[in-house]
Protein backbone atom coordinates (compact mmCIF):
# COMPACT_ATOMS: atom_id res chain seq x y z
CA UNK A 1 0.00 0.00 0.00
CA UNK A 2 1.11 3.59 -0.73
CA UNK A 3 3.06 5.06 2.19
CA UNK A 4 0.97 8.24 2.15
CA UNK A 5 -2.23 6.22 2.48
CA UNK A 6 -0.77 4.30 5.42
CA UNK A 7 0.39 7.52 7.04
CA UNK A 8 -3.08 9.08 6.73
CA UNK A 9 -4.91 6.07 8.17
CA UNK A 10 -6.79 6.36 11.46
CA UNK A 11 -6.81 3.14 13.50
CA UNK A 12 -8.89 2.81 16.65
CA UNK A 13 -8.55 -0.05 19.13
CA UNK A 14 -11.35 -1.08 21.53
CA UNK A 15 -9.88 -3.07 24.43
CA UNK A 16 -10.17 -3.28 28.21
CA UNK A 17 -8.11 -4.43 31.17
CA UNK A 18 -9.37 -5.08 34.70
CA UNK A 19 -8.73 -7.27 37.72
CA UNK A 20 -11.02 -9.87 36.15
CA UNK A 21 -10.01 -9.46 32.49
CA UNK A 22 -6.30 -9.24 33.20
CA UNK A 23 -3.67 -7.25 31.32
CA UNK A 24 -2.91 -9.51 28.34
CA UNK A 25 -5.47 -8.02 25.94
CA UNK A 26 -4.16 -4.50 26.40
CA UNK A 27 -0.53 -5.58 26.17
CA UNK A 28 -0.99 -7.36 22.86
CA UNK A 29 -2.96 -4.41 21.49
CA UNK A 30 -0.13 -2.08 22.49
CA UNK A 31 2.27 -4.38 20.64
CA UNK A 32 0.04 -4.24 17.56
CA UNK A 33 -0.21 -0.44 17.82
CA UNK A 34 3.57 -0.14 18.03
CA UNK A 35 3.95 -2.36 14.97
CA UNK A 36 1.47 -0.27 12.99
CA UNK A 37 3.21 2.93 14.07
CA UNK A 38 6.54 1.51 12.96
CA UNK A 39 5.28 0.95 9.41
CA UNK A 40 3.99 4.52 9.19
CA UNK A 41 0.53 4.83 10.74
CA UNK A 42 0.40 8.23 12.47
CA UNK A 43 -3.06 8.17 14.05
CA UNK A 44 -3.72 5.35 16.50
CA UNK A 45 -6.23 5.78 19.33
CA UNK A 46 -7.69 3.52 22.01
CA UNK A 47 -11.16 3.24 23.51
CA UNK A 48 -11.16 1.77 27.04
CA UNK A 49 -13.63 1.55 29.88
CA UNK A 50 -12.50 2.71 33.32
CA UNK A 51 -12.76 -0.67 35.03
CA UNK A 52 -11.08 -1.51 38.31
CA UNK A 53 -7.52 -2.51 37.46
CA UNK A 54 -7.53 -0.81 34.05
CA UNK A 55 -4.28 0.12 32.27
CA UNK A 56 -5.44 3.39 30.75
CA UNK A 57 -2.65 5.42 32.35
CA UNK A 58 -0.10 3.06 30.80
CA UNK A 59 -1.69 3.29 27.34
CA UNK A 60 -1.81 7.09 27.53
CA UNK A 61 1.97 7.21 27.79
CA UNK A 62 2.00 6.24 24.11
CA UNK A 63 -1.44 6.78 22.54
CA UNK A 64 -4.59 8.86 23.10
CA UNK A 65 -7.35 7.05 25.00
CA UNK A 66 -11.07 7.74 24.93
CA UNK A 67 -12.29 6.82 28.40
CA UNK A 68 -15.69 5.17 28.90
CA UNK A 69 -17.26 5.28 32.36
CA UNK A 70 -18.07 2.10 34.26
CA UNK A 71 -20.66 0.94 36.79
CA UNK A 72 -18.95 1.17 40.17
CA UNK A 73 -21.36 -1.39 41.67
CA UNK A 74 -20.19 -3.99 39.15
CA UNK A 75 -16.65 -3.70 40.52
CA UNK A 76 -17.50 -5.59 43.71
CA UNK A 77 -15.92 -9.08 43.82
CA UNK A 78 -19.30 -10.72 44.45
CA UNK A 79 -20.40 -9.41 41.06
CA UNK A 80 -17.50 -11.01 39.18
CA UNK A 81 -18.47 -13.74 36.75
CA UNK A 82 -17.01 -15.89 34.01
CA UNK A 83 -19.94 -14.75 31.91
CA UNK A 84 -17.96 -12.60 29.50
CA UNK A 85 -20.87 -10.26 28.84
CA UNK A 86 -20.52 -8.94 32.38
CA UNK A 87 -16.91 -7.93 31.81
CA UNK A 88 -18.13 -4.66 30.27
CA UNK A 89 -19.80 -3.59 33.53
CA UNK A 90 -22.49 -2.04 31.31
CA UNK A 91 -24.93 -3.51 28.81
CA UNK A 92 -23.70 -4.19 25.29
CA UNK A 93 -26.31 -1.66 24.12
CA UNK A 94 -24.65 0.98 26.30
CA UNK A 95 -21.18 0.03 25.08
CA UNK A 96 -22.35 0.35 21.48
CA UNK A 97 -23.77 3.81 22.18
CA UNK A 98 -20.63 4.92 24.01
CA UNK A 99 -18.35 3.74 21.22
CA UNK A 100 -20.54 5.27 18.51
CA UNK A 101 -20.36 8.58 20.35
CA UNK A 102 -16.56 8.45 20.14
CA UNK A 103 -16.48 7.49 16.46
CA UNK A 104 -19.29 9.64 15.08
CA UNK A 105 -17.03 12.59 14.27
CA UNK A 106 -13.99 10.54 13.30
CA UNK A 107 -12.74 8.90 10.15
CA UNK A 108 -11.87 5.34 11.17
CA UNK A 109 -10.10 3.21 8.58
CA UNK A 110 -9.63 0.18 10.82
CA UNK A 111 -11.47 -0.63 14.04
CA UNK A 112 -9.68 -3.29 16.10
CA UNK A 113 -11.64 -5.16 18.80
CA UNK A 114 -10.01 -7.32 21.47
CA UNK A 115 -12.77 -8.12 23.94
CA UNK A 116 -14.55 -11.37 24.85
CA UNK A 117 -17.75 -9.47 25.70
CA UNK A 118 -18.19 -8.06 22.18
CA UNK A 119 -19.62 -10.00 19.24
CA UNK A 120 -21.45 -9.72 15.92
CA UNK A 121 -24.18 -7.53 17.43
CA UNK A 122 -21.64 -4.92 18.53
CA UNK A 123 -19.65 -5.15 15.31
CA UNK A 124 -22.66 -4.74 13.03
CA UNK A 125 -23.72 -1.67 15.01
CA UNK A 126 -20.27 -0.11 14.43
CA UNK A 127 -20.00 -1.00 10.73
CA UNK A 128 -21.23 2.42 9.60
CA UNK A 129 -18.45 4.14 11.57
CA UNK A 130 -15.42 2.40 10.04
CA UNK A 131 -14.04 1.02 6.79
CA UNK A 132 -12.77 -2.31 8.10
CA UNK A 133 -13.09 -4.34 11.29
CA UNK A 134 -10.40 -6.54 12.78
CA UNK A 135 -11.12 -8.91 15.67
CA UNK A 136 -8.50 -10.40 17.99
CA UNK A 137 -9.94 -13.52 19.61
CA UNK A 138 -8.94 -16.87 21.03
CA UNK A 139 -12.07 -18.46 22.48
CA UNK A 140 -14.10 -19.00 19.28
CA UNK A 141 -17.38 -19.00 21.15
CA UNK A 142 -19.41 -16.39 19.22
CA UNK A 143 -20.06 -15.02 15.74
CA UNK A 144 -18.25 -12.00 14.30
CA UNK A 145 -18.83 -9.52 11.51
CA UNK A 146 -15.22 -8.75 10.64
CA UNK A 147 -12.86 -8.46 7.69
CA UNK A 148 -9.82 -9.79 9.51
CA UNK A 149 -9.57 -12.18 12.46
CA UNK A 150 -6.42 -12.88 14.45
CA UNK A 151 -6.03 -15.84 16.79
CA UNK A 152 -2.31 -16.21 17.51
CA UNK A 153 -2.66 -19.29 19.68
CA UNK A 154 -1.92 -22.92 18.89
CA UNK A 155 -4.77 -25.42 19.02
CA UNK A 156 -5.02 -28.99 17.80
CA UNK A 157 -8.03 -27.97 15.68
CA UNK A 158 -7.14 -24.35 14.93
CA UNK A 159 -8.04 -24.48 11.21
CA UNK A 160 -11.64 -25.40 12.09
CA UNK A 161 -12.27 -23.22 15.14
CA UNK A 162 -13.93 -20.29 13.41
CA UNK A 163 -15.90 -22.22 10.81
CA UNK A 164 -19.37 -20.61 10.59
CA UNK A 165 -18.32 -17.90 13.09
CA UNK A 166 -16.92 -15.36 10.59
CA UNK A 167 -18.03 -14.22 7.10
CA UNK A 168 -16.55 -15.99 4.09
CA UNK A 169 -14.79 -12.76 3.11
CA UNK A 170 -12.92 -12.69 6.44
CA UNK A 171 -9.21 -13.43 6.28
CA UNK A 172 -8.18 -15.59 9.22
CA UNK A 173 -4.69 -15.27 10.70
CA UNK A 174 -4.33 -18.38 12.84
CA UNK A 175 -1.49 -19.83 14.87
CA UNK A 176 1.92 -18.92 16.31
CA UNK A 177 3.23 -17.56 13.00
CA UNK A 178 1.08 -14.49 13.79
CA UNK A 179 2.12 -14.05 17.44
CA UNK A 180 2.30 -10.38 18.43
CA UNK A 181 5.71 -10.16 20.05
CA UNK A 182 7.31 -6.91 21.13
CA UNK A 183 10.61 -6.20 19.31
CA UNK A 184 12.64 -6.27 22.52
CA UNK A 185 12.15 -10.04 22.74
CA UNK A 186 14.59 -10.44 19.87
CA UNK A 187 17.28 -8.94 22.06
CA UNK A 188 16.25 -11.14 24.99
CA UNK A 189 16.53 -14.20 22.77
CA UNK A 190 20.03 -13.16 21.62
CA UNK A 191 21.16 -12.57 25.21
CA UNK A 192 19.86 -15.94 26.36
CA UNK A 193 21.69 -17.68 23.55
CA UNK A 194 24.86 -15.74 24.34
CA UNK A 195 24.52 -16.75 27.99
CA UNK A 196 24.30 -20.43 27.02
CA UNK A 197 20.71 -20.88 28.14
CA UNK A 198 20.29 -23.47 25.40
CA UNK A 199 22.80 -25.69 27.26
CA UNK A 200 21.50 -25.54 30.84
CA UNK A 201 22.84 -28.33 33.05
CA UNK A 202 21.10 -27.35 36.28
CA UNK A 203 18.19 -25.12 37.26
CA UNK A 204 19.61 -22.28 39.36
CA UNK A 205 17.13 -19.49 38.66
CA UNK A 206 13.34 -19.84 38.65
CA UNK A 207 10.99 -17.05 37.54
CA UNK A 208 7.40 -17.06 38.85
CA UNK A 209 4.86 -14.79 37.18
CA UNK A 210 1.17 -15.70 37.12
CA UNK A 211 -0.08 -12.76 35.08
CA UNK A 212 -0.75 -9.10 35.69
CA UNK A 213 -3.69 -9.52 38.08
CA UNK A 214 -3.75 -13.10 39.47
CA UNK A 215 -7.22 -12.65 41.06
CA UNK A 216 -7.13 -16.13 42.66
CA UNK A 217 -3.75 -15.51 44.30
CA UNK A 218 -2.13 -18.54 42.69
CA UNK A 219 1.29 -16.93 43.18
CA UNK A 220 1.04 -17.21 46.96
CA UNK A 221 -0.36 -20.76 46.79
CA UNK A 222 2.62 -21.84 44.68
CA UNK A 223 5.05 -20.22 47.12
CA UNK A 224 3.36 -21.96 50.05
CA UNK A 225 3.88 -25.31 48.30
CA UNK A 226 7.39 -24.56 47.05
CA UNK A 227 10.26 -27.00 47.78
CA UNK A 228 12.25 -26.07 50.86
CA UNK A 229 15.86 -24.94 50.82
CA UNK A 230 17.21 -28.47 51.31
CA UNK A 231 15.54 -29.51 48.05
CA UNK A 232 16.24 -26.43 45.92
CA UNK A 233 18.99 -23.93 46.73
CA UNK A 234 18.69 -21.64 43.71
CA UNK A 235 17.20 -18.18 43.31
CA UNK A 236 13.46 -17.54 42.87
CA UNK A 237 12.32 -14.28 41.28
CA UNK A 238 8.67 -13.67 42.13
CA UNK A 239 6.90 -11.11 39.91
CA UNK A 240 3.45 -9.57 40.41
CA UNK A 241 1.64 -6.95 38.36
CA UNK A 242 0.61 -3.55 39.67
CA UNK A 243 -3.05 -4.68 39.56
CA UNK A 244 -2.47 -7.74 41.73
CA UNK A 245 -4.73 -7.33 44.80
CA UNK A 246 -2.51 -9.63 46.89
CA UNK A 247 0.80 -7.80 46.45
CA UNK A 248 1.44 -7.35 50.18
CA UNK A 249 0.75 -10.99 51.04
CA UNK A 250 3.17 -12.18 48.35
CA UNK A 251 5.82 -9.65 49.38
CA UNK A 252 5.61 -10.62 53.05
CA UNK A 253 5.93 -14.31 52.22
CA UNK A 254 9.03 -13.68 50.11
CA UNK A 255 10.67 -11.87 53.03
CA UNK A 256 10.59 -15.14 54.97
CA UNK A 257 12.73 -17.02 52.42
CA UNK A 258 16.14 -15.68 51.41
CA UNK A 259 15.95 -17.52 48.07
CA UNK A 260 12.94 -15.46 47.00
CA UNK A 261 13.15 -11.95 45.55
CA UNK A 262 9.90 -9.99 45.21
CA UNK A 263 9.32 -7.71 42.19
CA UNK A 264 6.21 -5.59 41.56
CA UNK A 265 5.73 -4.47 37.93
CA UNK A 266 9.51 -4.32 37.44
CA UNK A 267 10.81 -2.09 34.66
CA UNK A 268 13.69 -4.57 34.36
CA UNK A 269 11.46 -7.63 33.74
CA UNK A 270 13.35 -8.39 30.53
CA UNK A 271 16.53 -8.86 32.57
CA UNK A 272 14.74 -11.42 34.73
CA UNK A 273 13.74 -13.31 31.57
CA UNK A 274 17.35 -13.38 30.42
CA UNK A 275 18.52 -14.79 33.77
CA UNK A 276 15.81 -17.44 34.21
CA UNK A 277 16.45 -21.16 33.70
CA UNK A 278 12.82 -22.14 34.27
CA UNK A 279 9.54 -20.21 34.40
CA UNK A 280 6.40 -20.97 36.35
CA UNK A 281 3.47 -19.15 34.81
CA UNK A 282 -0.01 -19.01 33.34
CA UNK A 283 -1.19 -20.29 30.00
CA UNK A 284 -1.93 -16.90 28.48
CA UNK A 285 -0.09 -14.70 25.98
CA UNK A 286 3.17 -14.94 27.96
CA UNK A 287 3.45 -18.50 26.64
CA UNK A 288 4.55 -17.17 23.25
CA UNK A 289 7.16 -14.87 24.75
CA UNK A 290 8.65 -17.76 26.71
CA UNK A 291 8.65 -20.00 23.64
CA UNK A 292 10.40 -17.44 21.48
CA UNK A 293 13.21 -16.82 23.96
CA UNK A 294 13.64 -20.55 24.65
CA UNK A 295 12.56 -20.46 28.29
CA UNK A 296 11.19 -23.82 29.55
CA UNK A 297 7.97 -23.34 31.48
CA UNK A 298 5.73 -25.05 33.98
CA UNK A 299 2.19 -23.88 33.31
CA UNK A 300 -1.09 -23.67 35.17
CA UNK A 301 -4.35 -22.91 33.42
CA UNK A 302 -5.83 -19.87 35.20
CA UNK A 303 -8.89 -19.36 33.00
CA UNK A 304 -11.16 -21.54 30.90
CA UNK A 305 -9.99 -19.91 27.67
CA UNK A 306 -6.40 -21.02 28.43
CA UNK A 307 -7.17 -24.73 28.70
CA UNK A 308 -7.08 -25.60 25.00
CA UNK A 309 -3.90 -23.55 24.59
CA UNK A 310 -2.19 -25.43 27.43
CA UNK A 311 -3.24 -28.82 26.06
CA UNK A 312 -2.05 -27.86 22.57
CA UNK A 313 1.32 -26.58 23.76
CA UNK A 314 1.86 -29.64 25.95
CA UNK A 315 1.20 -31.86 22.92
CA UNK A 316 4.09 -30.08 21.15
CA UNK A 317 6.35 -30.53 24.21
CA UNK A 318 7.02 -26.80 24.60
CA UNK A 319 5.60 -26.63 28.14
CA UNK A 320 4.93 -28.83 31.16
CA UNK A 321 1.22 -28.51 31.87
CA UNK A 322 0.26 -29.08 35.50
CA UNK A 323 -3.49 -28.55 35.16
CA UNK A 324 -6.07 -26.10 36.45
CA UNK A 325 -5.32 -23.37 38.98
CA UNK A 326 -6.91 -25.38 41.79
CA UNK A 327 -4.66 -28.39 41.19
CA UNK A 328 -1.54 -27.06 42.93
CA UNK A 329 -1.59 -29.48 45.90
CA UNK A 330 1.00 -31.73 44.22
CA UNK A 331 3.05 -28.82 42.94
CA UNK A 332 6.05 -29.50 45.16
CA UNK A 333 6.57 -33.10 44.04
CA UNK A 334 5.89 -32.18 40.40
CA UNK A 335 8.45 -29.37 40.44
CA UNK A 336 11.09 -31.51 42.13
CA UNK A 337 10.62 -34.15 39.44
CA UNK A 338 11.09 -31.51 36.73
CA UNK A 339 14.21 -30.09 38.42
CA UNK A 340 15.76 -33.56 38.28
CA UNK A 341 14.77 -34.15 34.65
CA UNK A 342 17.55 -32.54 32.61
CA UNK A 343 16.21 -34.25 29.48
CA UNK A 344 12.91 -32.33 29.85
CA UNK A 345 14.76 -29.01 30.12
CA UNK A 346 16.92 -29.67 27.06
CA UNK A 347 14.06 -31.00 24.92
CA UNK A 348 11.67 -28.20 25.86
CA UNK A 349 14.27 -25.52 25.21
CA UNK A 350 14.93 -26.83 21.69
CA UNK A 351 11.21 -27.17 20.95
CA UNK A 352 10.58 -23.61 22.16
CA UNK A 353 13.30 -22.09 19.95
CA UNK A 354 11.66 -23.58 16.87
CA UNK A 355 8.00 -23.01 17.73
CA UNK A 356 7.78 -19.21 17.35
CA UNK A 357 9.88 -17.38 14.73
CA UNK A 358 9.17 -13.85 16.03
CA UNK A 359 7.90 -12.43 12.71
CA UNK A 360 4.19 -12.49 13.54
CA UNK A 361 3.81 -8.77 14.22
CA UNK A 362 5.14 -7.86 10.79
CA UNK A 363 2.82 -10.40 9.13
CA UNK A 364 -0.26 -9.08 10.94
CA UNK A 365 0.57 -5.45 10.15
CA UNK A 366 0.88 -6.29 6.45
CA UNK A 367 -2.62 -7.78 6.42
CA UNK A 368 -4.09 -4.83 8.37
CA UNK A 369 -3.95 -2.69 5.22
Amino acid sequence: MNNKIIKDMNIIIRVDASILIGSGHVMRCLTLADGLAKVGVKRIEFICRELSGNLIDLIEKYYPVHRLSSDSNARQPENYSNDYSRWLEVSIKQDIADTQAVLKDKSCDLLVIDHYALDITWEKALRFFCEKIMVIDDIANRRHDCDLLLDQNFYLNMEQRYRNLVPKRCRQLLGPEYVLLRPEFREIRKKRLAAGKDKIKKIKNILIFMGGTDPDNITLKILQNFPDDTEYQGKVNVVVGQSNPYQLDVENFCKLDERMVYHCQPSYYNELLVEADLAIGAGGSSSWERCYIGLPAVIYCLAENQKEICVGLASQQVIKYLGQSDEYANFKSQLLEILMDLRFIKLTTVKCWDFVDGKGLERVCNYAF
